[in-house]
């Protein structure tokens, strides 16, 4: 285990030997400034794992609590990993990531820089994605795509049934339907106006900069 200087470990954490945590980040517009990377509490780091701190543009990169980082994945520069999240081995991410809350990514996944992976996704491993992962979703292919909801694992974590259709219904308007992305939004908003999880999948496709998947 390596802990530089600009790390920051919760409690109970547990880290594997030849981790590095908090080294300088590999971006060259890096310029020495000072940054951190920060893991929250119960999270646990195997063995070749590289977290990058961050740089003037956020400043620091954050592994959220109980969130699970397997063998040889690097964390780079500014990313945010949300709480619960579970990382296979040799996951590769570039700066600027950002993977919501119960994400699971399989070996070998490569993220592109300020992709976005929504909370309670789930990506098959060896895949890349290159774009936006909506929450909720499994995504798999070459190019990533849309693969069905996480049915699984929204069950495991309490999701209701009730509550898995309206996010299978909100999922075929987007990516089944004949509609385009604002006529899917719009719909989806007319159906299911006092759904949080809806609303969070309008929120995260409206904010999309990179597209979705």
């Amino acid at each position: 285990m390596n802990l530089r200087s600009g790390a920051h470990v919760g409690k109970r954490c547990k880290i594997y030997h030849s981790a590095v945590i908090g080294e300088v980040p590999q971006d060259l517009k890096f310029e020495g400034e000072e940054s951190t990377a920060i893991l929250g509490d119960d999270v646990i780091i195997r063995e070749f794992v590289t977290v990058n701190r961050g740089t003037k543009a956020l400043g620091k990169t954050t592994i959220g609590n109980k969130s699970y980082l397997m063998a040889y994945v690097h964390v780079a520069h500014d990313c945010t990993i949300g709480n619960n999240v579970i990382m296979a081995n040799a996951i590769h991410m570039g700066g600027h990531v950002e993977i919501g809350d119960w994400a699971i990514l399989g070996g070998g996944v490569l993220v592109h820089q300020f992709t976005k992976i929504g909370a309670h996704a789930m990506i098959g491993g060896g895949y890349r994605a290159v774009q936006d992962v909506p929450p909720y979703i499994m995504a798999a292919g070459e190019p990533l795509k849309f693969s069905g909801i996480n049915a699984i694992g929204l069950r495991r974590r309490g999701f209701s049934g009730e509550k898995r259709i309206e996010i299978k219904e909100a999922y075929r308007l987007l990516f089944r339907s004949k509609m385009d992305k604002d006529e899917a939004v719009k719909a989806m908003a007319d159906s299911f106006s006092s759904s949080p999880e809806i609303q969070e999948i309008i929120s995260f496709v409206q904010k999309s900069e990179r597209g979705l998947i």
